[in-house]
């Protein structure tokens, strides 16, 4: 029994996952605090902000998660040429990554200015809620360039383990955005009471501040030099076409992951106000979990890719255990919190005089649904790091088959047809949820124990 306690701790990572890992974290963490504090401002700010802002946000985030998604698989890239000894390939990577997020950018302005109308008036919401829906989203997407751009230049620290920087621009972010946040949605320290629109704003120019930090220490003398970033700007074909390849299958997943929740919370808006408030509260607090384990799978993605590039897939193997004890350490103690104490986290976001007489209503529903996220969050622990590893080595339409097919048997087919015709009802649509996670946490689970992965790599092999 000790020789084999020495010998697991001899091949644990539990370091070096925490050393690339913990940074991530706790740059996602400070992304949550700001949007968890946004929420709670929004939902003191009046009952039509809070029941407005998450039908936006996600739906915004959709369109961000994949454009993102793309740019930031530019991290993959970085990490196997990192791994694998070619520096030189670093420059171009990144420059294929900022060239994508120009024109992402001129995408987003064109969705702003032609689609949101159209599709806030599909959803179906009623028309007070409707015109915040689309104040808030259209201001997101004419800034959501600076969103794109913060995965593009964050991939170029995380793909070589550096994620320090990364972090500390996103607390630089989360510093600016609370203040602000607060002062241009309640209208004090001089600003204008500009209550949804107050928080898009600020949203943004929290983004900014994040390009700010990133931009400056990428362009050094020393990277300048190191990774001949100058002499890389022109469009490089073979690997912006391998940067498609992979992160278009890659970004589409997490997509269709993000698309399958925002299509939950438009179908529970049928249900009522009080279903859809108590829903965004709890979707809203399940991020102090989902955040944390995208930053560990952010970070294992890079690990892998460093790992494949060196040829050594048994350290990425080591990582991935090693990442799971530690999250799931992380959420039982959430877990605890969600099981025993709902309510008291719940009336973090709501105030009794507030919520139109349905304080206690939406108390109690959100109470009970904490506890089935308590349920999800646990599988989503295994979805996340297994599935965080496919992508460090480039199975991303492995991925996309998965997630496209839960997606529409576990979630979009039931809850619509449940809904629309059945009366389905609060409960039975969040156990969707536990479905769907399940389903992706056991099908990626076998895909990584097959270990075709081990063999791939996203770059050109030398």
């Amino acid at each position: 029994m000790l020789k084999l306690w020495r010998d697991w701790r001899r091949k644990s990572r539990y370091r070096d996952v925490s050393r690339i890992c913990i940074p991530l974290v706790t740059g996602m963490a400070a992304t949550t605090v700001m949007e968890f504090t946004d929420r709670i401002f929004l939902s003191h700010y009046s009952v039509n902000a809070i029941s407005a802002v998450v039908p936006a946000g996600v739906t915004v985030f959709l369109i961000l998660c994949f454009l993102g998604g793309i740019a930031g698989y530019t991290s993959v890239f970085i990490a196997q040429y990192q791994g694998s000894g070619q520096p030189g390939k670093i420059g171009a990577t990144l420059w294929q990554g900022i060239f994508f997020t120009v024109f992402s950018g001129i995408l987003l302005l064109l969705i702003a200015f032609f689609v949101t109308t159209p599709l806030f008036k599909l959803v179906g919401h009623s028309p007070e809620i409707r015109v915040l829906e689309e104040r808030y989203f259209m201001i997101l997407c004419q800034g959501g360039v600076l969103h794109v751009a913060i995965q593009t230049l964050s991939g170029f620290f995380t793909g070589r383990g550096m994620t320090r920087p990364v972090m500390f621009a996103n607390i630089v972010g989360m510093v600016v955005n609370i203040p602000l946040n607060y002062a241009m949605i309640n209208g004090v320290w001089g600003f204008p009471e500009l209550g949804i629109t107050g928080a898009g704003i600020a949203t943004v120019v929290s983004w900014a501040v994040t390009v700010l930090c990133l931009a400056p220490p990428i362009f050094s003398h020393a990277f300048i030099k190191e990774f001949k970033l100058f002499e890389s700007i022109s469009f490089d074909r073979d690997i912006l076409l391998r940067l498609l390849k992979f992160g278009v299958p890659g970004a589409l997943q997490f997509s269709l992951d993000i698309f399958a929740f925002t299509f939950f919370i438009l179908m529970v808006g049928r249900m009522g106000t009080v279903p859809l408030a108590a829903t965004n509260i709890v979707i809203s607090i399940s991020s102090l979990a989902f955040m944390p384990a995208l930053g560990f799978s952010f970070g294992m993605s890079s690990m892998t890719g460093q790992a494949l590039g060196r040829g050594r897939p048994d350290e990425a193997r080591a990582a991935v255990w090693s990442g799971i004890h530690i999250l799931i350490l992380y959420t039982l103690l959430l877990d605890a919190l969600f099981v025993f104490s709902p309510e008291s986290i719940v009336a973090l976001f709501i105030a009794p005089g507030d919520m139109g007489g349905n304080y206690e209503d939406i108390l109690h529903m959100g109470s009970i649904l904490l506890k089935l996220v308590a349920a999800y969050i646990l599988l989503d622990v295994f979805y996340m790091i297994f599935a965080a590893v496919l992508k460090g080595a480039g199975d991303t339409r492995f991925l996309l088959l998965v997630i496209f097919g839960a997606s529409f048997t576990c979630m979009i087919i039931p809850l619509y047809v449940g809904i629309s015709f059945f009366g389905m009802s609060i409960y039975a649509a969040w156990s969707c949820i536990i479905v769907f996670i399940g389903v992706l946490a056991v099908m990626t689970s076998w895909r990584y124990h097959r270990g075709k992965w081990e063999g791939m790599l996203v770059i050109d092999r030398e």
